[in-house]
């Protein structure tokens, strides 16, 4: 079953995130509980989140200025090994759409050039390139 997060599945959400980050080579800093507790139930939350059994996805709105309309950006997708190949993501992904509220039309998301399973399966669920790859400034003070 797949649901929104309370606050009380935030442990095992960031244990998700860990997973994730190793995954992908362990150099990624995780937010702490108390960093997901605040954007996600703090006064003006930025996140949302759902989770499974076996997986969760974390999503925030986004508006596209090219396409004029509201969407969906998936910070973070997961899926534990063994629960892969069963249909779980897509079921994450598509839950993102039902569980919002701003009217979002889409459904954007970045990942790495090196990933190239995530790569197969975004390519067969249908999702294709923008043509950018996504940059980050992490100390925008010095800009």
């Amino acid at each position: 079953m797949i649901r929104p997060i309370t606050p009380d599945d935030l442990p095992r959400l960031r244990a998700m995130l860990q997973a994730l980050a190793d995954h992908e080579g362990g150099k990624a800093q995780v937010a702490t509980v108390e960093a997901l507790h605040l954007a996600a139930f703090g006064p003006r939350p930025l996140i949302r989140a759902l989770i499974a059994d076996h997986g969760m996805v974390i999503y925030f709105a986004e508006f596209s200025t090219h396409r004029g309309m509201p969407g969906v950006f998936v910070q973070d997708l997961y899926v534990a090994p063994a629960a892969r190949g069963q249909g779980l993501a897509r079921a994450l992904l598509r839950a993102t759409l039902r569980h919002q509220d701003w009217g979002a039309r889409f459904i954007a998301l970045t990942v790495g050039h090196d990933n190239a399973l995530a790569r197969r399966f975004y390519a067969t669920a249908g999702f294709v390139s923008r043509g950018s790859e996504a940059l980050i400034h992490t100390d925008p003070e010095a800009l």
